[in-house]
């Protein structure tokens, strides 16, 4: 039999849709991680170890609980309201403009209530010791105090590209709340619990989970003075 493109194109929506049709209801989904991500914004002073610190930002870490590896949380001030700061963060028209860990990203699959399905990859870090990366989040903004969160987790979905390795982000989000003292000001807060995955020393994970966070910094308040 010869080759049938229109029927093969029938099966990849068929598989694309079944993908989605499996997938778990999305508010209950957002909710749960929206509850995790508090959680760990409560998080006592006194369970994280700092890592780094620079003039406007600092690292923390501690054991993360969802893996054999490490949640960092990170905090700096960054000039501008929460709106705007988020919404380069988010998936959306900016952040691969800015961001230079970020090489390619696509929204997969859009619901409602600021919910969407991105797959993103990275480039190779540490001379690449690390090779890129390429990843699949569920992702949501919403409220937070006075502030928004925008968070995500990774899901298991499609294939992998070839020569990138699949990573993968259990809970992690961005919280901005604008400083009452200055509401021109934002206190960004994050956390961010990344599985590299692949045969990875963990010295060379920790020295570029600090960098690749000292950069996002970085990256983000020139964006937005551009």
């Amino acid at each position: 039999l010869g080759s049938n493109p229109a029927g093969a194109g029938n099966q990849r929506v068929v598989r694309r849709q079944k993908r989605m049709a499996d997938f778990p209801d999305v508010c209950s989904v957002a909710a749960k991680l929206r509850n995790t991500l508090i959680q760990y914004y409560n998080t006592e002073d006194d369970e994280w170890r700092m890592i780094k610190t620079s003039k406007n930002t600092t690292i923390w870490r501690k054991p993360s609980e969802e893996f054999n590896g490490y949640l960092y949380k990170t905090q700096g001030i960054v000039e501008d309201v929460a709106n705007r700061i988020v919404d380069h963060i988010r998936p959306g028209p900016y952040r691969l403009h800015w961001d230079s860990l970020m090489t390619t990203m696509d929204v997969v699959e859009e619901f409602e209530e600021n919910c969407c399905v991105m797959r993103y990859t990275t480039a190779g870090q540490l001379w690449n010791i690390i090779a890129p990366r390429e990843f699949v989040d569920f992702s949501y903004t919403t409220d937070h105090e006075d502030g928004l969160l925008s968070c995500g987790i990774s899901l298991v979905y499609g294939e992998v590209r070839p020569s990138f390795v699949r990573g993968f982000n259990h809970p992690c989000g961005w919280f901005c709340i604008p400083l009452k003292e200055d509401p021109g000001h934002s206190l960004l807060t994050g956390f961010i619990q990344t599985d590299l995955r692949g045969m990875l020393p963990q010295a060379a994970v920790d020295t570029a989970m600090a960098s690749t966070l000292m950069t996002f910094y970085s990256d983000l308040k020139k964006a937005l003075k551009a």
